[in-house]
């Protein structure tokens, strides 16, 4: 199994950097990443510096993968995410639109956990289950260079819970390589990473990476145990959940058989929802593997009587 060490620390998806890593479809490779403060908060005394390090969400990358070309899609599959420094840590100093009715006094709020035994130890008396994820992971666009703090059809910021061990991530590929960047993981994040910061880790990750040839999704995608999703992301967020409801419908009308309106009529009741970082509108549109699967023989029946 190849490895990608620490390395330089990318805080744009570019296409115009030397690749660090170059793999075949279906390899299983070993990523390590820097957190999203780059490595300023170790200890609860540490302050994030944004003076000397402006930027957040450090990745590594890019990743190369063979025969990767503008028209497929990256499959990459997450087998484990693991800390490396066995500690996560936090801060809640940004309160942003919560200001309006909490005030802007808002402390540092520092927070070093330490990870055991499949758990988070917030403090003395309260633990959180360790539930790792990537709060980043994407391709390279064609055009423009986008920064680790949005999102996008590339991928990028998602910080999608359901990206974690288990899940597989599917991304457009716009260039030659696909060039593959990711980090920021979380050992726990709640929905819509309220203080814009998860419990963020320096981690390894684990992937195995497919090619889809010939075949490029709109926008990301993920599939887990339980479920398919889509994402999206922009303000106001109703407009981006608009655009990821769109996008699961029309997957499961190519893929799945549906017909498209029915399928916007099941959602209607069975639907459920997935918020990525709230400040900048990050929503994923699910629906349960038991209902898309079914698509053929709806849309059958709806064919022959679609009232």
């Amino acid at each position: 199994m190849q490895r990608l060490p620490l390395g330089p620390l990318y805080y744009e998806y570019s296409h115009r950097v030397e690749p660090r890593l170059r793999i075949k479809p279906g390899e299983t490779i070993a990523v390590e990443t820097e957190d999203a403060f780059s490595g300023q908060i170790r200890t609860d005394d540490d302050r994030r510096d944004k003076n000397r390090m402006p930027y957040s969400n450090p990745q590594t990358g890019p990743i190369w993968v063979e025969g990767a070309a503008p028209g497929d899609t990256l499959a990459v599959t997450i087998q484990s995410i693991s800390p490396t420094l066995g500690q996560c840590c936090t801060r809640t100093s940004d309160p942003n639109q919560l200001a309006q009715w909490l005030g802007d006094d808002c402390p540092h709020g520092t927070h070093v956990c330490p990870i055991r035994d499949g758990q988070v130890y917030w403090s003395e008396s309260l633990t959180i289950p360790y539930a790792p994820m990537l709060g980043c992971i994407g391709t390279a666009p064609g055009w423009g260079s986008p920064t680790t703090v949005p999102a996008g059809s590339h991928g990028g910021n998602m910080d999608i819970v359901e990206v974690c061990p288990g899940s597989t991530i599917y991304l457009p590929v716009f260039v030659d390589g696909a060039y593959l960047y990711l980090g920021d993981a979380h050992a726990a994040m709640g929905h819509g990473e309220l203080s814009a910061s998860g419990l963020e880790m320096p981690a390894e990750s684990v992937l195995t990476v497919e090619l889809i040839t010939g075949q490029r999704v709109a926008g990301p995608r993920i599939v887990t145990s339980e479920a398919i999703m889509t994402v999206a992301s922009g303000c106001p967020m109703e407009r981006a959940a608009a655009q990821a409801f769109a996008q699961l419908i029309l997957w499961m009308e190519h893929d799945y058989g549906w017909n498209r309106w029915r399928a916007y009529d099941l959602l209607t009741h069975v639907a459920t929802t997935s918020m990525g970082y709230y400040g900048i509108g990050t929503i994923g549109a699910k629906v349960a593997k038991r209902y898309a699967t079914i698509g053929a023989k709806v849309a059958k029946r709806y064919a022959e009587n679609p009232c």
